[in-house]
């Protein structure tokens, strides 16, 4: 990543830089302000007569976060809630733009002002310190706890966060439930804020005067994740997901938490075009990462998934050399990058689910042979993606993670999908003697070590990892660019199991909730629209194409059956030709959980594309093509819903094709069915 522009030098200390700390009976500032750089956003930090730390925030002179607590409850001493004094503060602003290797922009800018305050507690208290670090932006807020080193206190053993949120006005909330057994894998609730219970985040909110806020964390390190949970009304509280030691977070001082975020905008595309959680974590440290490029890439996995094949050894087996070898000239004919096969390890043979201790990931089973298949696809251009599902079981995982990623550099593989199938409580983690394991909730502090020590592991090797059943993404790609996806959301493959399984709103709600922390890997392309036993998908055709533009990932999946996809030549087309890689990203038309539509452009080419998803109502919608060139006219080639299309019948296969000249300014009317999508390439004349 290349820094491009500084206007003012990031963290230069400004009004009051290094201020000292007083001694208690000195008189200390009541309350810190500080503002956005444009004004909007003013925040106040004070103490309420409990001596608890509070912040709050307005926009445009309106309240948006009402006085909440800040704090923490510890499992070995007195708790930092009360007690506290403001002792001083330092503010610090900048203005820097910076170049992300692969993303759905090319450039990012970060715009902000800082101020971190200081806070003492009492001698009743051992005069404990704790500073609170805010970062404003136009557009949002993030902040973060810092515990300097200081005498008395050289570890916390942190019982639960007590970091409040108290949201001033009522609205809508888009959310799924956190701390269950089924991770992130839910179909999002639409609810009142105030029916709201225990939430993952992001949750997003549209108040009723038309702000919308999504609440997430950035630079989840060494840290349990924070899950959003109402206390009463509108207010609401972190609580950490816990741990099987007692403490949810144990760390030796100093340490920084993670960043407690709002995105705040008055539209939904405000929401989405927003980089505040990747502008709060750290820098590149991989350097460069050419080796990976951004591909699409076919797989043996729709079959498993539908029940056709199996993950086990036998007659039905999926991962056999002969049948990827087979994927592999598809995808080298249709210009696929990659070729993901599961199944081809040891270790599925019998109940694999919570068995993960059985798996080898740098032993292929009898009728895999991994050296042959990987020889066949480098001379083809196209590499092998690597599935290292396990079970869990990340002790098993961890004593082979060094041999199985050097191994998989040497085979030219330099992606990988991992997966952590389990119970919430099923994560096995080692418990520091050896043979010994304990079990662990699935985003506690140990499991987040874990995903940054596979991520780190694999980048000594050059591979990537696209992460499924994950801890949730938090910005991190920023600092290890090698983590290029992760699922972490109701996937594709529910609607393999069950008519309309994810419902026509689904995809909808996801981009403005789940997607606003990251890529994912949703494996769209499901060309047939049938799940098992022919069960359909609450999707047009036309919807299963918008997909690859509504859902954003550097690896994209056709996930279908190679032969379904060659059944579909046009559309076919549009998969090998859509990239995976943006220049620019913008969402010209849409709303939370209704609809979204985007406009992106290929980072290495001039070209164009338009298109996105829609849930269950028709739609006829006016775009405006604003965003192209000016002077230049372009061919657009378009996939639409078909007159009468629908999800609900069989009329979801119906699509129709137009080409017709536009240029910058133009309105294109564009109708969605219900359950319906486009996608439009716009390529340039000379």
């Amino acid at each position: 990543m290349r820094l491009l522009k500084t206007i003012v030098p990031a963290f230069a200390l400004a009004l009051a830089a290094g201020t000292p700390v007083p001694a208690f009976g000195e008189e200390t500032p009541s309350a810190v302000t500080a503002t956005s750089p444009d004004g909007s956003l003013v925040l106040t930090v004070t103490t309420d007569s409990s001596k608890r730390p509070t912040w709050s925030l307005t926009r445009k002179g309106k309240l948006l976060i009402g006085a909440s607590k800040l704090g923490f409850t510890l499992t070995d001493g007195l708790n930092m809630v009360r007690g506290f004094r403001i002792v001083g503060s330092e503010t610090a602003s900048a203005d820097t733009t910076w170049e992300q290797p692969w993303g759905e922009r090319r450039f990012v800018k970060d715009k902000h002002n800082d101020v971190l305050v200081r806070f003492e507690q009492n001698a009743d208290y051992a005069g404990r310190r704790m500073n609170v670090r805010f970062r404003l932006f136009d557009n949002g807020v993030g902040f973060r706890y810092e515990l300097p080193e200081q005498p008395g206190l050289k570890t916390m053993k942190i019982a639960d966060e007590w970091t409040e949120f108290d949201v001033a006005q009522g609205g809508t909330a888009f959310w799924v439930a956190g701390l269950e057994w089924n991770r992130e894998e839910q179909i999002y609730q639409r609810t009142p804020i105030e029916a709201v219970a225990t939430a993952q985040t992001p949750i997003t909110m549209r108040l009723d005067d038309g702000t919308h806020l999504a609440v997430h964390e950035a630079a989840l390190v060494d840290y349990s994740a924070m899950n959003f949970k109402r206390a009463e009304g509108r207010l609401f509280r972190s609580t950490l997901s816990p741990s099987s030691q007692g403490p949810r977070v144990v760390r030796d001082l100093p340490f920084n938490t993670p960043w407690r975020t709002i995105r705040i905008a008055d539209s939904a595309a405000g929401l989405v075009e927003n980089d505040l959680e990747l502008n709060l974590n750290e820098p590149n440290k991989l350097g460069d990462v050419s080796w990976f490029k951004p591909m699409k890439y076919v797989g043996i996995w729709w079959g498993m998934i539908r029940g056709d094949w199996s993950w086990a050894e036998g007659a039905n087996h999926g991962a056999t050399t002969a049948r990827t070898k087979q994927y592999i000239d598809f995808a080298a004919k249709h210009g696929f990058g990659g070729v993901l096969v599961e199944g081809w390890d040891k270790g599925w043979n019998g109940d694999w689910f919570g068995h993960g201790q059985d798996f080898s990931f740098t032993e292929a089973v009898h009728d895999f042979d991994l050296k042959a298949v990987t020889a066949y696809a480098a001379k083809k251009n196209v590499q092998l993606i690597g599935h290292n599902e396990t079970g869990g079981h990340i002790a098993n995982y961890e004593a082979q993670l060094e041999d199985a990623m050097k191994l998989y550099q040497s085979f030219g593989m330099n992606a990988v999908k991992t997966g952590y199938v389990a119970d919430a409580g099923g994560i096995i983690a080692p418990a520091g003697k050896p043979g010994e394991t304990r079990m662990e909730f699935h985003d506690g502090q140990r499991q987040v070590q874990h995903h940054l020590k596979v991520v780190e592991t694999a980048a000594k090797y050059k591979v990537a990892i696209n992460a499924h059943e994950p801890v949730k993404d938090t910005g991190l790609r920023r600092t290890y660019p090698n983590w290029i996806a992760r699922e972490g959301a109701r996937g594709m493959e529910y609607n393999a199991w069950g008519e309309f399984a994810n419902g026509p709103d689904h995809e909808p709600t996801l981009v403005y909730t789940r997607m606003l922390s990251g890529p994912m890997d949703y494996t769209p392309g499901i060309l047939s629209l049938e799940g098992a036993g022919h069960v359909p998908l609450a999707s047009t055709l036309a919807k299963q194409l918008g997909l690859y533009l509504a859902i954003y990932s550097p690896i994209q999946m056709a996930a279908d059956f190679v032969e379904s996809l060659a059944a579909h030549p046009k559309e076919l087309a549009f998969i090998k030709m859509v990239p995976a890689d943006w220049a620019e990203s913008h969402l010209i038309a849409g709303e939370v959980g209704d609809y979204a539509i985007f406009a992106r452009k290929d980072r290495n080419s001039d070209d164009w594309y338009v298109g996105g998803v829609n849930d269950a109502t028709a739609r006829d919608l006016v775009l405006t093509l604003g965003f192209l060139d000016p002077g230049k006219t372009y061919t657009a080639s378009v996939w639409k819903d078909g007159e009468g299309a629908t999800y609900r019948t069989e009329a979801r296969h119906r699509i129709a094709y137009e080409t017709r000249d536009v240029k910058k300014g133009d309105t294109f009317p564009l109708w969605l069915a219900p359950g319906g999508g486009a996608a439009i390439r716009l390529h340039p004349g000379k």
